[in-house]
């Protein structure tokens, strides 16, 4: 995982983000096509894992791409500071633990594919991970740091946060995503044993 640093400029936050990037596709992209679409009881696939991936990423790309004078208008100015990091990240995974789940547009089509076919699906994931990464730095362009921390945007589960914690979070939600994908394939949880 990439190392975070305690204070999140707007530099080291786009540092960031490539950093979560490269991470993400480095890890989907070593899958074999029996494991990207493997599936364990009613768990996610790796692959669903990524497809998720790239659904909150883009929605939060889409978010950026508006003015922050309209989503100000729209969701209100924060007033208090941005969380840290590993604020933002223990409560959403406090939220998880009390039973806090993707839904909606956010939750991954299931697919059932063969190995065969999951060759080319893997790819077409991938160069989405990387088309809608590009778009999010894109759209981070404009943003100031002060603007980080005076416009909010909606979380599905963390409420209405500034967003630079949208920020923190898409750093930590790929991570998430990796280990959960590894904790059901066989070859990761017999590497621990």
């Amino acid at each position: 995982m990439a190392q975070i640093e305690p204070l999140f400029t707007r530099a080291t936050l786009l540092a960031s983000l490539a950093s979560q990037e490269r991470d993400v596709a480095e890890f989907f992209s070593s899958l074999s096509p029996d494991e990207f679409v493997l599936r364990v009881g009613d768990a996610w696939t790796p692959s669903e894992h990524l497809q998720h991936l790239s659904i909150a990423v883009s929605a939060v790309a889409r978010g950026l791409s508006i003015s922050p004078w309209i989503l100000r208008l729209r969701f209100g100015r924060a007033r208090q500071p941005s969380r840290s990091f590993v604020a933002l990240r223990d409560d959403y995974r406090e939220r998880l633990t009390r039973g806090g789940r993707a839904s909606g547009r956010f939750v991954p089509p299931r697919e059932r594919l063969s190995p065969e076919q999951a060759t080319g699906r893997q790819g077409q994931i991938l160069a989405r991970w990387e088309r809608v990464n590009s778009r999010l730095v894109a759209s981070l362009e404009p943003w100031s740091d002060g603007n980080l921390d005076r416009i909010r945007l909606p979380h599905p589960i963390l409420g209405k946060i500034t967003t630079r914690e949208m920020l923190f979070f898409i750093i930590y939600h790929g991570h998430h995503h990796i280990a959960a994908a590894k904790s059901r394939l066989p070859r990761f949880s017999q590497a621990g044993t």
